[in-house]
């Protein structure tokens, strides 16, 4: 109890920040008029006309909002661009970039979604009636400002980029979306491999307490994730398939939605496979960018209104499909990386041409490990690890030599001539044994020094009920999508324990795991590579 009041008082500290330094980076506007902006000649420049209002969204639940016009052209129609916020933010969360996209000539509409803060209702969790609180928003936009219903635009950071793919997949109105550090599958986000991401659930959780209100299914959907409840699991899934814009994306392609995917490698929350998958599939004009850091942080200084190589994309994206500006990104190639190992972007054709070709690690001899014991080897801690990579190039890291063996079954290459280039997900494959019915293991893959210290590549959990004691079974496992360079010189290490804070375990008391590699079906992790 303790530590979770020290959680919640922490993350109405860090939430109150973040919103006074929003508003610190522009103008007072807690008492700016309602009156929209006298008319002036085309291409008069003024500041934007910021204004705040209530929108009756579905079922007339206020929506609290602001709206940032143009301050030129009284009788012109102009692109709208809607802004649903993140999960727990305020309403000024957008307004530094509202106001330049309303200098470049839109009108923009940011609102608290319901269930948080001062908006009413109930949090839903990106339900039916959050996506119809989005269309109620473009409604009023039409009817109360110069927006142009031919130029409808969505974009959002986490809880406001999932909002806007969804109700891109229903509401045809929408042409343009960016959907920054969000979701495209919510149960392979936080549910991947089986195996419940707790740390990540109990973020959401406990700032959707202290931010908002969760409805009765909410609370009872996250009692029976984080309670383990396999009574309720097709339930869940059901739940969070609802909430998955994967599962609609045949209907964003028939509408035609320009979308641009924005994520970090070590996002915490939403990690980048969903997305990556999601974005082969879209069939419409289309970009995906991927950079270090953790959930949000690679926005994060472009909401307070510093250049940000994101914001600038996602203004681009809208630009051009909104506007009609020939900016050149729909010739550019549409898959954009960021290594976390170096400053330079790289661009492709899509996303299976990052990595092309496959090496894989023989994992050959058996390994037998104890379980419910950590071994050291963990993917750290959610938002802080991946924000540490990003700005100090500091990841998780491990003593690979001194990782007790009794604890981690551990693998090593071959110590390599000359650089890896590893461009998206690596992939386990290996024969497990197991001494009960059910249990959990996580892979981890490092880059080993000289000296043995071994700096985490990626890592993914993974988890099995029902399995008959003694009988080996086959397990493939992704890991988590990354783009990272090994120096010449080095080696990686093919680490698989049983704990991860980052993860609820499986592994009953005494539970005991075999990994084998059998002649017929030899053991492996299989890294993809850059072409030289």
């Amino acid at each position: 109890m303790g530590s979770a009041g020290l959680s919640h008082r922490a993350l109405r500290t860090a939430l109150t920040g973040v919103a006074l330094a929003a508003l610190l980076a522009g103008p007072a506007v807690a008492g700016a008029p309602a009156a929209t902006a006298r008319p002036l000649p085309v291409g008069t420049a003024m500041t934007p006309q910021v204004r705040f209002t209530d929108i009756a969204g579905d079922g007339g639940t206020v929506l609290k909002a602001n709206v940032v016009t143009p301050a030129t052209g009284s009788g012109r129609l102009h692109p709208v661009v809607v802004l649903p916020t993140s999960w727990a933010m305020p309403q000024i969360e957008y307004l530094a970039q509202a106001k330049k996209l309303a200098a470049s000539g839109y009108v923009v509409v940011s609102y608290n979604a319901r269930g948080f803060w001062q908006s009413g209702g109930e949090i839903e969790v990106a339900g039916p009636r959050d996506v119809a609180d989005a269309s109620r928003v473009i409604d009023w936009a039409l009817a109360n400002t110069p927006a142009d219903p031919e130029r409808v635009g969505m974009a959002g950071v986490s809880y406001g980029a999932g909002i806007s793919l969804l109700t891109a997949s229903h509401d045809p109105r929408v042409r343009a979306v960016v959907a920054l550090s969000g979701w495209a599958d919510l149960i392979d986000s936080v549910y991947s491999g089986r195996t419940q991401h707790s740390q990540a659930a109990l973020a959401l959780g406990v700032a959707g307490l202290a931010t908002g209100r969760p409805g009765p299914e909410l609370r009872e959907i996250l009692k029976d994730f984080l309670g383990s409840n396999l009574a309720e699991e097709e339930k869940m899934l059901k739940w969070g398939a609802l909430r998955s814009p994967a599962a609609r994306v045949d209907r964003i392609n028939a509408n035609g939605t320009a979308v641009m995917l924005g994520n970090a490698w070590g996002d915490s929350l939403f990690p980048p496979n969903q997305y990556t998958d999601f974005f082969e599939r879209l069939t419409v004009p289309k970009r995906l960018e991927l950079r270090p850091g953790d959930h949000v942080t690679a926005e994060a200084t472009g909401l307070l209104g510093l250049p940000n190589d994101t914001w600038t994309s996602a203004h681009r994206w809208l630009d051009h499909h909104l506007r009609g500006v020939d900016n050149g990104v729909d010739r550019e190639r549409p898959v954009r990386l960021k290594p976390r190992t170096s400053e330079a972007y790289e661009s492709y054709p899509d996303w299976p041409s990052a990595g092309p070709d496959r090496e894989r690690i023989p994992l050959p001899e058996s390994r037998r490990i104890h379980t419910n014991i950590d071994s050291g080897a963990n993917g750290g801690l959610v938002f802080l690890s991946g924000a540490l990579d990003q700005f100090a190039k500091l990841p998780p890291a491990v003593s690979v030599p001194l990782l007790p063996r009794a604890f981690a079954a551990v693998w090593e290459s071959e110590r390599y001539a000359s650089p890896r280039r590893i461009r998206g997900a690596a992939e386990l494959h290996t024969t497990v044994t197991s001494t009960k019915e059910s249990g959990t293991l996580v892979a981890h893959l490092y880059d080993v020094g000289p000296l043995g210290l071994g700096k985490l590549v990626g890592n993914a959990p993974y988890t099995f009920h029902g399995k008959t004691p003694g009988k080996p079974f086959a397990v493939d496992l992704e890991l988590f999508s990354t783009a990272y360079d090994v120096p010449a010189g080095h080696r990686l290490a093919v680490v698989v324990d049983t704990v991860d804070p980052l993860y609820i375990e499986h592994n009953p008391a005494g539970a005991q795991l075999t990994f084998s590699s059998p002649a017929s079906d030899p053991s492996y992790l299989s890294v993809p590579l850059r072409e030289k």
